[in-house]
């Protein structure tokens, strides 16, 4: 590194000054002061309501400041919308979508800056030429005119990175990039990150994936309550240092010890094959047989394509059964999603905002959506029971709201997580499914959620979730199941397994680890 690209890393590009904000009366931030370096990757870290997106929208462009001052390149801007940041040079990928799903790859990455021809038109031709381009860049080889609603998610995530970088910002905000995934996509984009920080664009990184946003950053950076309570730099920290910092406890008490008592077989799947809903010509689930039994939590552990959530769908109801039997208490499971909740088998989705929330409802609204029929007597709605049966929903699982009636968008992600899963909770079910209950998470969400499904289980609730954070996988699961490519590979207690092995085996690696007994 020379002299000069040393002094030009530590030259703030953007700063925050004493920035408070505050909505009617919640204090969101409290006098931040934050540099944004040149060339390197900063790395945010807070629960959710700790104000990092708040921070993050007034530096993009999208809220204003309270009181203090935005600086970019020294001079005090007061931006106006998100395009004015984004002519500044400062470009935020946000961590929900924002895509239309009904418009091309190309489309939505051109969206209000599209590129035009000589004589004004839309020139196609080229933003399809560029939009290959950026997403071989992202070492995904699509074609730009195919609609965004038929990507998955992790493909969909890459297409809003995507629009980010083509705007060849001088600051880049990315809020959980890598929340829809898979590893080697997050390789992909970190290559890609670094690649922009040594050519001395600003990067913003805040993610709720500790250990894997150390892995990028320079520097570290946490807010609590709204307020800037710690800085160092990134190899002078750990994952125990950042949990401190943002909850003020150790890491080891986010996965409580369990002392389950099982109870008879609840959910029984045997030879399970499913056919790719995407791809018919491979199979997601290959001849998988499990077992869950009440009271018992078990883990589902696989890489992208590993089947893990074609299964759970498959037992909710979502697919059909390419051949084999899913049974609920010794009798098939058949019938569509709202047969099964009836049974008492209930989903939690992986992706929250487009299958588990109305986003026009309310709070409450939300999570009376799918109990509907039983607070119903003769076709009309109970709003008295409704409201008590919300409250105590509200309480059960810890939503943090000003009230039932607020909007569900008002909410963290973390808080919208568990509306979702007290919706579930509302039918009572006896088999609770989660896909990928913590994505999008803070470690503090995450204790809640993992404290929840432990408190069901003990009153007699069989669990089955799936997760692709490793560490979630060796900790909160009873018994945990490990595929790859639509297989069953290995079946292991907690505490059997470590983190290399359990990477070595769900790659489909052989184990000398003896797996658990199902009994």
């Amino acid at each position: 590194m020379t002299a000069r690209t040393a002094a030009a890393q530590r030259v703030p590009v953007l700063s925050a000054v004493d920035v408070t904000k505050v909505f009617g009366g919640t204090r969101a931030l409290r006098g931040v002061s934050l540099d944004v370096l040149a060339g390197r990757v900063t790395a945010l870290f807070g629960e959710n309501g700790a104000g990092k997106s708040t921070l993050m929208k007034i530096l993009a462009g999208i809220e204003t400041p309270t009181t203090g001052r935005v600086l970019l390149d020294g001079e005090e801007r007061r931006f106006g919308s998100a395009r004015e940041a984004a002519d500044a040079g400062i470009s935020i990928i946000h961590q929900e979508l924002s895509l239309c799903p009904n418009l091309s790859i190309a489309d939505n990455l051109f969206l209000a800056r599209e590129r035009r021809t000589r004589t004004g038109g839309v020139d196609r031709r080229a933003q399809q030429r560029a939009a290959r381009e950026v997403m071989l860049r992202l070492e995904e080889d699509l074609d730009p005119a195919t609609p965004v609603g038929d990507l998955r998610l992790g493909q969909q995530q890459l297409v809003e990175i995507a629009r980010a970088l083509l705007q060849d910002a001088r600051v880049l905000i990315m809020d959980e990039p890598t929340s829809a995934l898979s590893a080697t996509e997050v390789d992909v984009l970190f290559a890609v990150v670094r690649d922009l920080s040594a050519s001395g664009v600003a990067v913003v990184y805040i993610s709720h994936h500790l250990d894997e946003a150390l892995e990028i950053a320079d520097d570290v950076v946490v807010l609590r309550d709204g307020a800037l309570v710690a800085q160092a730099g990134a190899r002078d920290v750990d994952v125990a240092w950042i949990v401190r910092q943002m909850v003020g406890r150790e890491s080891d008490s986010l996965f409580p010890p369990r002392h389950p008592t099982l109870g008879d077989v609840l959910l029984d799947v045997r030879d399970l094959v499913v056919v790719d809903p995407r791809s018919p010509e491979r199979l997601a689930v290959d001849d998988v047989s499990l077992q869950v039994r009440a009271g018992e939590i078990v883990g589902l552990y696989g890489l992208m394509g590993a089947g893990r959530t074609e299964l759970l769908e498959t037992v909710a109801g979502r697919n059909p059964v390419g051949s084999g039997q899913v049974l609920l208490d010794g009798e098939e499971l058949r019938g569509s999603i709202a047969d099964r909740i009836d049974q008492g088998v209930v989903l939690v989705p992986e992706d929250r905002q487009r299958d588990g929330l109305v986003q026009s409802m309310s709070v409450g609204r939300n999570l009376s959506l799918a109990s509907i029929a039983g607070l119903t007597r003769r076709l009309l709605l109970s709003p008295p029971r409704e409201r008590a049966q919300v409250a105590q929903m509200v309480t059960d699982v810890t939503v943090k709201t000003a009230s039932a009636d607020a909007p569900i968008g008002s909410l963290s992600g973390g808080n919208q997580q568990k509306v979702v899963i007290g919706k579930a909770l509302m039918t009572q079910p006896r088999l609770l499914l989660l896909d990928e209950p913590s994505r999008g998470v803070d470690v503090g969400a995450k204790a809640d959620v993992f404290d929840l499904m432990a408190r069901q289980a003990e009153h007699g609730l069989a669990v089955l979730f799936t997760t692709s954070e490793a560490e979630e996988a060796l900790h909160v699961p009873d018994r945990l199941l490990v595929l790859a490519r639509g297989r069953l590979v290995g079946e292991f207690r907690r505490g059997e397994l470590t983190r290399e092995q359990l990477m070595s085996v769900s790659d489909g690696a052989p184990t000398t680890t003896t797996p658990g007994a199902t009994s």
